[in-house]
């Protein structure tokens, strides 16, 4: 399993608690939240520690406060740094009141997110 569907079902429910249209879209190894056509945040399942992970798109605003809140670290997939998103562990996420926390600090940066480029296939 690529990501927590347990955690991935908490995650629905909130947004639809919230009334946030929002679609599933499997990437980047796990399960991405997508709003507005943008992705907003994920989860998935850390290789090394066999944990569950919160992938939370905060922008750079909030990059820095989100890094100093316990469990949350630099996201990292590549060696390289993501700057505005931020990985959270089990232990930062299991509260219901944690959780929300961070899926609504997703939510609220997603109106300034950039859209990512449309792939378009070459016909021949």
């Amino acid at each position: 399993m690529a990501y927590d569907e347990y955690l991935a079902d908490r995650a629905r429910n909130y947004l639809k608690h919230k009334s946030v249209h929002f679609e599933e879209k499997k990437m980047m190894g796990g399960l991405c939240f997508m709003v507005d056509e943008k992705m907003c945040f994920g989860m998935h399942i850390d290789k090394n520690s066999q944990t569950s992970l919160l992938m939370a798109r905060v922008g750079t605003d909030q990059y820095e406060n989100a890094l100093s809140k316990p469990h949350c670290t630099e996201m990292n997939f590549t060696g390289r740094t993501m700057k505005g998103y931020v990985f959270v562990t089990e232990e930062g996420i299991d509260t219901d009141v944690d959780l929300e926390f961070w899926l609504q600090l997703c939510i609220d940066f997603n109106p300034f997110a950039k859209s990512s480029k449309k792939r378009t296939s070459k016909k021949k």
